[in-house]
């Protein structure tokens, strides 16, 4: 699944992951830690949609 910052469009892919955060490929979103951040914007996870 994929999601999107409602703020700025960056896109989190479950099965891509996010190297640069050291996030593995496989990490489903409501895993990732509670203090994840947009890496573009800044904002929380409740900032996130799932993608259409």
């Amino acid at each position: 699944m994929k999601y999107v910052c409602d703020v700025c469009g960056w896109e989190y892919d479950e099965t891509v992951g996010y190297s640069d955060g050291d996030i593995a490929p496989g990490t489903r979103f409501d895993d990732l830690p509670e203090d994840f951040v947009c890496p573009l914007c800044g904002v929380g996870k409740d900032m996130f949609s799932l993608a259409e």
